[in-house]
């Protein structure tokens, strides 16, 4: 992936395993729990081009949230609240080798950021 590419996206679900269903029947996704990632399951559409997860919905969740490739987080928030943007959620590892931030732009989207690599 390269800056600006679009990564992921989230589905915020109340039930994971009625949504996993819905969606694996309705779009033919691949849905899985990878190991780290218990009670996050990940699809894949079947192209294999694009995936995501469903979440559990929570407070401040509760619309699909995309997730934009970043060379760097730090920068980028830097650059985001330059322009007028809020941190809806600080750099956070996802992995030993990748992070994650959320920002909320100035009508209210919110839009994660992820930097590196999965794979460990």
């Amino acid at each position: 992936m390269a800056h600006g590419d679009i990564t992921h996206f989230e589905i915020p679900v109340a039930d994971l395993a009625k949504a996993a269903a819905f969606y694996s029947d309705l779009f033919g996704w691949q849905i899985e729990e990878p190991p780290g990632f218990e009670g996050y399951p990940m699809w894949a559409a079947p192209s294999g081009l694009s995936g995501g997860a469903l979440a559990p919905r929570e407070e401040g969740f509760t619309q699909p949230r995309s997730y934009v490739e970043v060379d760097s987080i730090d920068e980028t928030i830097a650059r985001a609240e330059a322009a007028g943007a809020t941190v809806a959620m600080g750099k956070e590892p996802v992995t030993s080798t990748s992070w994650w931030a959320v920002i909320v732009d100035h009508d209210g989207n919110h839009i994660g950021l992820f930097e590196g690599t999965i794979e460990e």
